[in-house]
């Protein structure tokens, strides 16, 4: 029991440190100009990565099916911070 809450503690630390590394970023870096939306929206598809590999996490099925469904997860996490970012799809969502 205790080991599946250190889980669930490492996997949900993960995104609060990078939105701190980003937060302190956006501080200290010159050129580093984020919104409180851009915040919000960081940490929306941070921990709502998380909570999803969390479920796959605790789920019974086998390990490397585990496995794949993670990496797709992350996957979509890249695909759709790179498209909010630059733009790789041209959608009305994508950045300059």
């Amino acid at each position: 029991m205790t080991l599946e809450k250190q889980k669930t503690t490492i996997i949900f630390a993960v995104p609060a440190l990078l939105i701190i590394t980003a937060f302190l970023g956006n501080l200290f870096v010159e050129g580093w100009n984020w919104s409180p939306f851009d915040f919000a929206m960081a940490a929306v598809l941070l921990f709502g990565t998380a909570f999803f590999i969390n479920l796959v996490i605790k789920s019974k099925k086998p390990l490397l099916t585990k496995l794949m469904i993670c990496f797709i997860i992350l996957l979509l996490l890249a695909l759709v911070w790179i498209e909010l970012a630059v733009g790789i799809f041209g959608t009305p969502f994508a950045g300059n």
